[in-house]
């Protein structure tokens, strides 16, 4: 799209709540360009935006290791494992571990350091077939509320499948409030540079952010509009993420079967705004 166009749309468009799960509502982390510009900030021990600092996956990985697994190593299921930064410090303490992700640079690089010692999966936890027979699966950093309703379901159905009977599900989601809060931030602005700012191109460019909070559907819709200096041409993308109560989560839960939910406000977190359910399969 040129500019032209392009600032008639952007006048002129309003978001359509039919829409909000149609086509492409996810930042393209499988793209093979973006997967390598994001795979640095999953490394970068400069800020928690893209991947947890080590210190605070160490924290974490204790505290699931000691509460959740009682100091007792498992078979661990890591559902959107990026670059198997969690998957690295259980292997360190005996787990059995397999992530799947569908970031081709994070597995790659997962790979790499852990590749005798741990499986990985390169596929869309949507769709691909998940192991059997874990006795723990975790999903965590809200990972679950970029997806669908529908698809939320699915995968959950499908982590509840991959456990053992007395198995356990970790999952980690956004609170109702968080996402409101990102809905309705203003818009905004930034020019292309260094880490976070350079992710959705490597060339000069201008990045226009549009924030929506679709009450109807409780949902925030980010349009992330990315205009070339030098061509001035336009590449749009959109991110979706639904909000729930602590009940609905509850619901979801239960809907995929599993039994005995619990909420752990002990959970090392760097934000108020996520918040840890574990659920079992009896």
């Amino acid at each position: 799209m040129n500019f032209t166009d392009f600032l008639q749309s952007i006048i002129q468009q309003v978001p359509d709540e039919r829409t909000l799960w149609d086509g492409r509502y996810k930042i393209p982390w499988d793209d093979p360009d973006f997967s390598r510009r994001m795979l640095k900030e999953h490394l970068s021990q400069d800020h928690d935006l893209a991947s947890r600092n080590q210190k605070m996956i160490m924290s974490q990985v204790k505290w699931i290791h000691e509460q959740i697994c009682h100091a007792s190593p498992a078979r661990l299921l890591d559902i959107g494992c990026g670059p198997g930064l969690y998957v690295e410090q259980f292997v360190q303490i005996g787990y059995e571990c397999c992530g799947i992700d569908f970031s081709p640079a994070s597995i790659e690089y997962a790979q790499s350091r852990l590749s005798n010692e741990a499986r990985f999966v390169e596929g869309d936890i949507r769709v691909v077939d998940f192991p059997t027979d874990n006795d723990l699966a975790m999903m965590v950093f809200g990972e679950l509320n970029v997806f669908s309703p529908d698809e939320c379901r699915r995968i959950l159905k499908k982590a509840y499948s991959a456990l053992v009977n007395s198995g356990k599900l970790l999952l980690e989601v956004h609170t109702f409030d968080s996402i409101q809060r990102l809905g309705n931030a203003p818009s905004s602005w930034y020019k292309s540079g260094a880490g976070l700012t350079g992710l959705f191109s490597d060339q000069p460019h201008i990045c226009l952010i549009e924030n929506h909070w679709i009450d109807t559907q409780q949902t925030a819709l980010q349009k992330f509009h990315i205009i070339d200096a030098a061509s001035g041409d336009v590449e749009s993308y959109r991110s979706t993420t639904k909000a729930w109560t602590d009940d609905e989560y509850r619901e979801l839960l239960s809907e995929a079967g599993f039994a005995d939910v619990t909420v752990y406000p002990d959970w090392p977190v760097h934000s108020d705004d996520l918040m840890l359910f574990s659920a079992g399969k009896l």
